[in-house]
C-alpha cells in the first residue's frame, strides 16, 4: 500500500477578496472612493465634491433619510412592509414643530418620535391586528398623515400665531452644535492646502467634524445600538424570527403579533424622529411637504443596505451627499462623470462574477453617461434639482441583485394557522 504524498491541489480561481475582514473591505471601498471623487474633481475643475461645505450639508442631509430607513428596518424585520414611512415623517415634523413652538427642540423630538409611533401604531393595528394589505394600509397612512396635519395646521396655527394652514410659527431655538475638539481644526487646515487626495480627505473629515448637532450624534449612535440589539439580544432574535418565519417562530413560544407591534411602533417613531429633526435642526419651522420624499429615499436607502443597519447608512449617506450636490448647482456635472466611472467599476465587477445580463445593462447606463458628460458643460436646472431621486433609482436598479429580503416580509399572519 503506498501513500500519496503529492501537495494538495491549489484552488487557482480563488478570491483574495472574500478572504478580507470586514474591516479591510470597508476601508478598501473608503479609500477607492475617496481616490475616485479626487480624480473627477481633479479633471473638473472643481473643490466642490469634497469641500468641508459640501459634507457638512451631505451629513445633515443623510441623517433624516438614515432615520426613515432605519424605522423601516425594524417593521419590514418583523415581517410587516411599510411604505407608509413617509406619512410617519410628516407626522413628526408636525408634532415636533408644535412642541418645538411651545416648549423647545428637544420637547420637539420627543413629541415628533411619538407622532410618528402612533401613525405606526395605526399601521401595526390595522395590518396586524385586522390583516390588511399592507401596502394599501401605508399608503392610506400617507394621505392620512398629510390629511390630519393640514386639519391641525389650520385649527392651531391662526395668523396671530405667525403660523397658517400650511406651516407653523418659527420655533423658539435650535438643537446646539459642536466641533470635535483638535479634529475639527486640523481637518479644516489640511483641506486648505490643496494637496492632492491628501486634502479631499481632509475636507471630508472636517464636514464631519464641524457644526454637528448633538442630535446628529445621538442619531448615528441608533445604527451600531440598532445593530446589537437585533443581532445579539433576544428580544431582537426573537422580533428577527417573526419577519423570517413567524409559524416556526410561535411553535417555539414567541408572541409573534406582539414582536410585530413592537417592529412597526418602533418604525413610526424612527421615521418621526426623522421628521422632527428637519424641524429642530435643519428648518426651525413647519412646512406643508417639508419632508419631500425622504420617507420613501428612506426606504431606498434600507433596500440598498440590505436591511442591515450599517449598509443602510451608507447608502443615506448616498442620498444625502446627492442632495447636497443639488444645491451647489456647479458640481452636478462632475456626478455625470462619477456615475459613468462607477457604473463602469460595477459593469467590471458582474463580469468577473460573470453576471453577463447585468454587465450589459451597466455598460449602457455607463456609455449614456459618459457620452452626457462628454457632450455637455452644465447640467439643466431641472436636473440639478431632480438628482437625489434620480439617483436613488439608479442605485436601486443597478445594485439590489444581491438582496435577501427577510422570508416572510409582507406575508399575512393569523395566530394558530400553519402555513
Amino acid at each position: 500500500m503506498t501513500t500519496d504524498t503529492r501537495a494538495p491541489a491549489t484552488d487557482t480561481k480563488r478570491n483574495p477578496f472574500k478572504d478580507m475582514t470586514p474591516a479591510r473591505k470597508y476601508t478598501l471601498f473608503l479609500v477607492a472612493g475617496l481616490l475616485l471623487l479626487s480624480i473627477v474633481q481633479l479633471i473638473e475643475g472643481t473643490n466642490q465634491l469634497t469641500s468641508p461645505g459640501t459634507w457638512s450639508a451631505a451629513l445633515r442631509l443623510t441623517i433624516p433619510i438614515m432615520l426613515a430607513g432605519l424605522g423601516g428596518l425594524y417593521s419590514e424585520r418583523s415581517g410587516i412592509v411599510n411604505i407608509g414611512l413617509e406619512g410617519m415623517m410628516i407626522a413628526g415634523t408636525w408634532f415636533g414643530a408644535w412642541a418645538g413652538w411651545q416648549f423647545g427642540p428637544w420637547w420637539g423630538v420627543a413629541l415628533g418620535i411619538a407622532g410618528g409611533a402612533l401613525f405606526g401604531l395605526i399601521h401595526a393595528v390595522a395590518t396586524v391586528t385586522f390583516a390588511v394589505d399592507q401596502i394599501v394600509s401605508g399608503v392610506a397612512i400617507n394621505i392620512l398623515a398629510a390629511g390630519s396635519m393640514r386639519f391641525l395646521s389650520s385649527v392651531i396655527y391662526t395668523p396671530d400665531t405667525g403660523g397658517g394652514a400650511t406651516q407653523s410659527p418659527r420655533i423658539q431655538d435650535f438643537i446646539g452644535t459642536f466641533d470635535v475638539p483638535l479634529l475639527s481644526d486640523w481637518f479644516n487646515s489640511l483641506a486648505d492646502k490643496g494637496w492632492f487626495f491628501i486634502s479631499d480627505g481632509a475636507g471630508i473629515l472636517a464636514g464631519l467634524t464641524t457644526g454637528v448637532s448633538w442630535l446628529t450624534l445621538l442619531a448615528l449612535a441608533l445604527i451600531p445600538a440598532t445593530s446589537w440589539l437585533l443581532w445579539k439580544t433576544a428580544w431582537g432574535l426573537r422580533l428577527r424570527s417573526a419577519g423570517e418565519n413567524p409559524w416556526a417562530a410561535e411553535s417555539l413560544g414567541v408572541h409573534v403579533l406582539r414582536m410585530k407591534y413592537w417592529g412597526v411602533t418602533i418604525s413610526g417613531g424612527l421615521a418621526g424622529m426623522g421628521g422632527a429633526y428637519l424641524v429642530v435642526v435643519q428648518a426651525g419651522i413647519y412646512r406643508e411637504g417639508m419632508t419631500a420624499g425622504r420617507g420613501y429615499i428612506g426606504l431606498g436607502a434600507m433596500i440598498f443596505g440590505n436591511y442591515n443597519p450599517f449598509g443602510l447608512l451608507a447608502g443615506a449617506g448616498i442620498f444625502g451627499y446627492s442632495d447636497a450636490l443639488r444645491l451647489r448647482q456647479d458640481s452636478v456635472h462632475g456626478i455625470l462623470l462619477l456615475l459613468a466611472i462607477g457604473v463602469t467599476l460595477l459593469m467590471v465587477a458582474s463580469i468577473v462574477r460573470k453576471k453577463y445580463e447585468a454587465a450589459a445593462t451597466q455598460a449602457v447606463f455607463a456609455f449614456l453617461f459618459f457620452l452626457w458628460w462628454g457632450l455637455t458643460d452644465t447640467v439643466p436646472g431641472q436636473i440639478v434639482t431632480a438628482t437625489p431621486y434620480i439617483i436613488t433609482l439608479l442605485v436601486l436598479a443597478l445594485a439590489t441583485q444581491r438582496l435577501r429580503m427577510p422570508a416572510a416580509d409582507g406575508i399575512p399572519y393569523r395566530k394558530g394557522e400553519g402555513h
